[in-house]
Order: C-alpha cells, then structure tokens, then sequence
C-alpha cells in the first residue's frame, strides 16, 4: 500500500475515534409539579426576611464573633432550599421580638455546616465534604 495513503487513513480514524469518545450533552425536559412551583413563589418573601434579619447590626456583630462572614450567609440564604427556607423563617416567627438572635444564628451556622460537610458550599476553612 502507499504510506501516504494510510498516513491519511490512519489520521482520519484516529480523529473520528476521538470526535466519537467525547460526550455528547443533551437536554432533560420534565414536568414541574405545581406544588413546587408555589412553594417556591411563597418562600421568596421568607428568603427576603431572613436577608433582612441578617442585615440587623447585632446580628451581624455576632455573626463576626463567632466567625461567619455576613455575606457569605446571605449567598447562602439564596442557595438554600425551599424546605430549609421554611424551617429558618418558621424559627424566626417563633422567636420573640428583639429575642434570640443566638439561637437563629446557631440555626443558620448549623445549617451552614451541614452543607460544607456536604459539598453544597465552601463557607467554613475548617471543614471537609463527605464526597
């Protein structure tokens, strides 16, 4: 045979076969029940109370104290779920007025950590994710 022939021959399969191996993406199409939908259009103002609550000064000086960035906690206020939005919101209508700011801030440093154990999120240097 032609060494030029099969020099060509041969980098056109090489070529093919890689353009074959590459993964090809694709789109996923689904129903989104309407349950899901509401809740999430209800959770939006409870996100927006709790930014609001994590926006106080004193919140925020004890959010320094025991060392979580307020900003960090606000992104991932918008990262939590509608469930978790709920359970946090839900705490602070409990809470009596100018009341346990210690005990809302434990809530979101635990809900913080379980995440960065998790892999969700990188707030905390001291931890490692499970993954």
């Amino acid at each position: 045979m032609n060494p030029f022939f099969m020099r060509i021959t041969s980098r056109f399969l090489i070529a093919s076969m890689l353009a074959f191996g590459l993964p090809l993406q694709s789109a996923h199409a689904g129903l989104v029940a309407t349950e899901r939908v509401a809740m999430s259009a209800q959770s939006q103002p409870d996100r927006e109370r709790i930014r609001a609550f994590l926006d106080r000064e004193d919140v925020r000086r004890e959010m320094l104290r025991q060392g979580v960035d307020g900003d960090a906690a606000k992104a991932r206020v918008d990262a939590l779920t509608d469930e978790e939005v709920q359970k946090v919101a839900g705490r602070l209508d409990k809470m009596p007025a100018g009341g346990d700011v210690v005990g809302v801030l434990l809530l979101i440093f635990l809900v913080l950590l379980v995440t960065d154990i998790l892999g969700f999120t990188k707030v905390f240097p001291f931890t490692r994710t499970i993954k």
